[in-house]
């Protein structure tokens, strides 16, 4: 498990761009990279659920990524999804439908007048928050 998330600000913006872009349903997707939290590529996925309160990864999409990431020798790092209206932290579905103990949890919130990012360790329903790691392109 990765000790911090980290990306560019490129990748960090385009994250953010893809939850403004949805809102006011939540955004989803997942964050591809190396074993250490490094972000290689970013996808940016469907919300299934078209919801402004959870969210759920089409599956065949997921599959799509995951044969993808497995072509190019990519780890699952994190999923990311957007809180519109809520603080940037797990809620009780976000904790529920935490699947991949491995992986870190990121949650951009639109809540306020600036977006906020926040990632976490989801494991067996204990939170924990991780650094976020602005790195150069």
């Amino acid at each position: 498990m990765p000790d911090a998330l980290r990306l560019s600000p490129a990748q960090l913006s385009s994250i953010i761009e893809h939850a403004r872009a949805q809102a006011p349903e939540e955004a989803c997707g997942i964050l591809a990279g190396d074993v250490n939290g490094n972000v290689g590529r970013v996808f940016l996925m469907e919300n299934i659920e078209h919801s402004p309160n959870f969210y759920m990864l089409d599956s065949r999409e997921q599959f799509q990524v995951f044969d993808t990431m497995e072509a190019e020798g990519l780890e699952l790092v994190a999923i990311f999804h957007s809180h519109p209206h809520s603080e940037a932290v797990p809620s009780a579905r976000d904790m529920e439908l935490a699947f991949y103990p491995d992986s870190l949890y990121l949650i951009i919130s639109l809540a306020g007048s600036e977006p906020e990012s926040h990632a976490y360790s989801i494991v067996d329903g204990e939170v924990r928050e991780v650094d976020i790691v602005l790195v150069n392109d």
